[in-house]
């Protein structure tokens, strides 16, 4: 693996901001978790979406980053073919799932906000467990066929992979072959797990508008409109680097361009995620006083 930059001085500080980065994601998506689970008021089709997210977030950057601050910290930057094997799999299934994830999410806060009075009937627990199965089955399936068919193609003798990490695009750039078949599958994958949820997204965010526009209370819109925004921002965070980053040429592509875009979706969106969605959340601060309450009261 050769790293993030081809600057020898610069992985010192590499390795600071990703380890700090990857502690607070650690921290931020491990606390929605527990919180999720220990506070009976969370017990919500939302938050059983924002912990699935959250346990979807810790795999997705455990599956790179300590291999990549292994690397950065000694002179040996080296990962197992089994590893990077398995990274494939993992970074692609989590990754794939996670776009299908944000779509359900979506879904969820139109019917609460559109549908108010049937919400409960509409989001039942089993249509909450059958609508994050399928998001994990399908993300899940399309890391199996594109990865082994990636792993198909004719390797060159070297076996440098210009990344950090094992994923699809830069383990296309080892082939010696013809990679326009799984380029133009690549592409017609990436549109479907990227643009069709995205757009699901974006309508859904209109109809929402739309009803938080009927609201007479300005405080109450104002409220609405910025939780809206800070969920659209982390929407077009993830999807725009995932759409950057896969739906280049493998060959043409400007690699160290696309090194920074898998570090954002790979390190920065995970750690934003609890930030943006639920750390801001009157409810999750309320959970976490009543959870550190306990605690104090146990002790």
């Amino acid at each position: 693996l050769m790293g993030v930059s081809d600057h020898p001085q610069l992985e010192i500080i590499f390795f600071t901001v990703i380890l700090i980065s990857y502690l607070m994601t650690l921290i931020g998506n491990s606390t929605i978790i527990l919180l999720s689970r220990l506070d009976a008021r969370l017990h919500t089709p939302m938050y059983f979406f924002l912990s699935n997210l959250s346990t979807l977030d810790l795999g997705f950057t455990t599956s790179s980053v300590p291999q990549m601050l292994i690397n950065l910290w000694g002179p040996e930057k080296t990962i197992t073919y089994g590893g990077c094997v398995t990274q494939l799999y993992v970074f692609l299934w989590l990754g794939s799932t996670e776009c299908i994830l944000l779509m359900v999410m979506a879904f969820d806060r139109y019917v609460a906000v559109c549908r108010p009075l049937h919400y409960t009937t509409i989001m039942n627990p089993r249509l909450c467990w059958l609508l994050a199965v399928l998001a994990w089955l399908v993300g899940l399936g399309n890391s199996v066929i594109q990865s082994t068919f990636t792993l198909q193609l004719p390797l060159c003798e070297h076996q440098r992979v210009d990344n950090f990490l094992c994923e699809v695009p830069a383990m296309m750039k080892l082939a010696c072959g013809d990679t326009s078949l799984n380029e133009a599958v690549l592409n017609g994958v990436c549109s479907f797990f990227t643009v069709v949820p995205l757009s699901v997204i974006l309508l859904s965010y209109c109809y929402i508008a739309q009803a938080v526009l009927k609201i007479r209370s300005v405080e109450a819109c104002r409220k609405a409109f910025n939780t809206c925004f800070s969920h659209l921002v982390v929407v077009f965070l993830f999807y725009g680097s995932a759409i950057y980053g896969y739906s280049l040429p493998a060959k043409s592509s400007n690699q160290d361009q696309g090194k920074f875009i898998s570090l954002f979706y790979s390190v920065v969106t995970p750690m934003v995620n609890p930030l943006i969605y639920t750390l801001r959340n009157k409810e999750v601060k309320g959970a976490l006083r009543r959870v550190l309450g306990k605690v104090r009261k146990v002790g």
